[in-house]
């Protein structure tokens, strides 16, 4: 793709960024800008909404209508962006912590509303911004600077939780597999509907170091052997998919989303069409 198409989407006088040199916050980045430019989007016309985190930097860096927020409050920012500006496209971007945390319960919520909002998760396993904590997606025994002796707790599954809570166009890859992650990421924009794309990347400083995988391509190699298609998994027993990452679409369906019901009332209170029981 010609530079000038990222370059449209960027504010170039931001640059460069302050992500760790190798990080995977970068790829997701420059995924999302493949998928805006395939799209066409109308730059004014978009919402990019984040927390607080690495991940969360990004809002600075990209040229749309862009919201730095509060520890785990995007979503409830870019519910009502999304009810104010019904034709915008609105976008969360987070990390795990952020996302799955704090702002878990926002989550759980708006999958459940089906808000017709992308969510992309940089789920890096780990708190990278505030020291090396251990998040919800940290892998049981996985080392942080919280759990030196492992981490106790079994962790949660993105995908799972999404679907189970409504969304409904539900996706995962990692910053290994970059096609799949831009085609993820432009069909969850086009979805009418929650959706949530799980991006796996890296954050080698930290999870990586505490966890023998310290280099950029000791983790991509490990993103690469360790990843398997949604159509192989299926066919797979449970013990030989343990501490592999299932990649695909999970979801994609239609289903009437919160904006539309929420439009719907204001029609019909407007013609006298229904009243307060």
């Amino acid at each position: 793709m010609p530079l000038e198409k990222y370059f449209h989407y960027l504010r170039q006088d931001r640059m460069t960024h302050i992500w760790c040199p190798g990080c995977g916050n970068g790829i997701i980045m420059k995924s999302f800008l493949e998928a805006a430019s395939n799209l066409n989007l109308d730059k004014n016309k978009v919402a990019v909404v984040s927390g607080i985190g690495c991940s969360s930097r990004i809002t600075g860096y990209l040229d749309f209508n862009t919201l730095h927020t509060l520890h785990g409050r995007a979503i409830p920012f870019a519910t009502g962006v999304k009810l104010a500006k019904p034709d915008f496209d609105v976008i969360v971007m987070g990390g795990d912590g952020d996302l799955l945390a704090i702002g878990g319960n926002h989550f759980l919520h708006a999958c459940r509303r089906n808000m017709d909002l992308t969510v992309i998760i940089f789920n890096n396993n780990i708190y990278g911004m505030t020291g090396g904590q251990y998040s919800p997606t940290t892998p049981k025994n996985g080392w942080a600077t919280t759990s030196p002796y492992g981490n106790l707790e079994d962790n949660v599954d993105p995908v799972k939780l999404a679907i189970t809570s409504g969304a409904t166009y539900v996706a995962r890859s990692t910053v290994f597999h970059y096609s799949l992650t831009t085609k993820y990421i432009e069909n969850a924009i086009k979805h009418k509907g929650m959706s949530v794309v799980e991006v796996i990347t890296n954050c080698h400083t930290y999870f990586g170091r505490y966890n023998q995988k310290p280099t950029p391509i000791q983790m991509l190699q490990y993103f690469k052997e360790n990843s398997i298609t949604l159509s192989k998994a299926e066919k797979m027993k449970v013990n030989e998919l343990e501490n592999k990452f299932i990649i695909g679409e999970f979801i994609n369906i239609e289903k009437e989303t919160y904006n539309e019901r929420y439009d719907k009332l204001i029609k019909e209170l407007s013609a006298g069409e229904v009243s307060k029981k």
